[in-house]
């Protein structure tokens, strides 16, 4: 019952001004009777477990290492209590910012060792993992309810995620679980920074910086200092997203970045072993948080990326979404994004060479053609989005890629490119009861439409002109436009592979990317005339060009109609069926 000593020694070790001495001497102590610390002393762990141990010197942090080993190998209740303590150091201490003049305060000596500290945590962490092998189950929920918000600073997240991407190193057996706990938290950030955000963001940034470039320079060299003194992402000024949230986000991207790429080579040379399985646990995530996220931007690009070492991955990603896409058991929304990622990843992904892409096409359209078999002359065979919509969007992944990929297919051997184009008969699938011109988005529609004209592959333009024709009444109506609009999506889909927008980390996705290049104005003229093979159709396009500008407008209605459409080469109702076509 006699406490006086027991509090004394309390208040001595909470002391802030403890010695190093004093600490390496009670370390010692209570090393030697770890047997008492039971249950009924958790008070005293607990002021134990909050010694000042990683700001001081060598000594202290052997002693304060060999005293956490012997005290979970003997008294395994107190593992939680440890492992919250070594979790909360792997973010930098805090430091008071005022608002209107910046006090940084402590922060240059922290930063410094900053890394040395995290170096020394993980060291405590692989202490307690050797001695409690059951150390991963109790880990993983510590380091969920310790992930800083997504609006705390850079920094913090910056050094959180690093920080968990090193115990994967060690700890393996987390290593799916915590990669899921990052792109979780990566996703939350993406969806609060929608693509138009950050190009306003960065347009208003760049509008103000003409203004006030040089007030703002003193902020910025401070903020850039403080960076690099940490071994992390280094920021310069241009670098620097207007986005708040995208910044955050872009840093975390670079971060994810390189991990992949140091899991993957080991001295410089890609190791097949260490790539397969990450990809495995990246396909996991993908599955299970990223498929079933509507318009994502970025976060998605891990899988680019892992794709991108070798192309048996990309082939092994396509097969995967392929198999997601005509299993009639998985959710039509899932199948309707695997056919989004499909069309946007062979279009934009430049190490998939033509090979791959004539394979995956082949396989897209005889499912299409399977699919009109059935379903073009049963009680369904109307156009309906409800019904068929992995069926369209695989007609918009194979429209997309085609827009993308028409100038390789067709390289090289013009006729031999011309007869497989030919092959696919994309005419019987534009012209199939289901319409899916109908619910394809209208730019990649018209441009679909301009090049299988150019190739006369299918003419497409009296389908669109009928369809736009039931807009009609539509834009005719109170709200103008807007209706117009809601109608040019039906299908709800996005191209997940759009350009990338977060300037540090798109260093590493340009290399592999294919960027739209804009059509010349010589290109779109091309667009407009067919290939002349002595057909009449050339003479019907100016007669009806010349006599019937009445049509003008209504190809007009459609939404985002691109120039080249708006005069449609036959269009009058009466032209004869059998100029759809003209086959060489």
């Amino acid at each position: 019952g006699e406490s006086t000593d027991f509090e004394l020694l309390k208040h001595q070790l909470s002391d802030p001004d403890i010695k190093d001495a004093q600490i390496i001497n009670w370390l010692h102590e209570f090393r030697a009777s770890v047997a008492y610390l039971t249950k009924e002393l958790e008070q005293l762990v607990s002021i134990l477990l909050k010694l000042p141990w990683l700001r001081r010197s060598r000594e202290v942090v052997e002693e304060y290492l060999g005293f956490l080993g012997n005290l979970v190998s003997a008294q395994t209740v107190h593992l939680r209590p440890c492992l919250r303590m070594i979790v909360s150091q792997f973010v930098p201490p805090r430091i008071t910012i005022r608002e209107d003049d910046v006090d940084i305060s402590d922060s240059d000596d922290d930063d410094e060792n900053l890394s040395e500290n995290f170096d020394t945590c993980h060291r405590a962490l692989q202490t307690v993992a050797r001695y409690v092998p059951s150390t991963p189950q109790f880990l993983m929920p510590i380091l969920v309810e310790n992930f800083p918000f997504i609006n705390k600073s850079e920094r913090t997240l910056e050094c959180y995620v690093h920080n968990l991407l090193r115990v994967t190193v060690y700890l393996p057996t987390l290593r799916l679980q915590i990669l899921e706990l990052i792109i979780e938290k990566l996703l939350k950030l993406d969806v609060s920074t929608p693509q138009q955000d950050i190009e306003d963001a960065e347009e208003t940034a760049n509008n103000s910086d003409s203004e006030e470039k040089s007030t703002e320079e003193g902020l910025f060299d401070m903020e850039e200092d403080e960076e690099r003194k940490g071994n992390k992402v280094v920021s310069s000024r241009s670098e620097r997203m207007a986005h708040p949230l995208a910044e955050r986000l872009d840093i975390l991207m670079t971060i994810l970045f390189s991990y992949i790429k140091d899991v993957c080579h080991v001295d410089g040379k890609l190791d097949i072993n260490n790539t397969k399985d990450l990809y495995r646990d990246l396909v996991s995530v993908f599955d299970k948080l990223i498929l079933p996220t509507h318009a994502s931007c970025h976060v998605q690009y891990f899988m680019f990326y892992i794709c991108s070492f070798k192309l048996g991955l990309a082939e092994a990603f396509l097969d995967h979404l392929w198999k997601k896409l005509h299993d009639p058991n998985s959710p039509s929304v899932i199948r309707q994004t695997a056919g989004s990622y499909i069309g946007s990843f062979l279009a934009r992904a430049k190490f998939i060479p033509v090979v791959t892409v004539k394979a995956c096409l082949d396989l897209l359209v005889n499912w299409m053609h399977k699919y009109i078999d059935n379903q073009d002359t049963g009680a369904n065979a109307y156009c309906d989005v409800a019904l068929h919509g992995p069926f369209y969007s695989t007609c918009q992944a194979v429209f997309y890629t085609l827009i993308f990929r028409h100038k390789q297919l067709l390289d090289g051997n013009l006729r031999k490119g011309l007869s497989y184009l030919q092959s696919l008969n994309f005419e019987r699938i534009v012209m199939c009861q289901l319409n899916p011109l109908k619910i394809c988005i209208p730019s990649v529609v018209n441009l679909f439409a301009a090049i299988t004209r150019k190739y006369q592959l299918v003419f497409c333009y009296t389908i669109i002109e009928r369809n736009n024709r039931q807009f009609i009444p539509v834009v005719r109506s109170g709200a103008g436009g807007d209706l117009v609009q809601t109608c040019t999506n039906p299908l709800d889909s996005f191209f997940p592979f759009d350009p990338y927008m977060l300037k540090r980390s798109k260093k590493t996705i340009d290399p592999f990317y294919q960027f739209w290049e804009e059509l010349s104005a010589e290109d779109l003229e091309n667009l407009k005339k067919p290939i002349k093979r002595g057909t009449s159709e050339d003479e019907d396009d100016d007669f009806l060009k010349g006599e019937t500008p009445q049509n003008d407008g209504v190809i007009g209605i459609a939404p985002n109609s691109y120039e080249s459409n708006t005069r449609s080469p036959v269009s009058s109702v009466g032209s004869p069926p059998d100029c759809y076509v003209p086959y060489p």
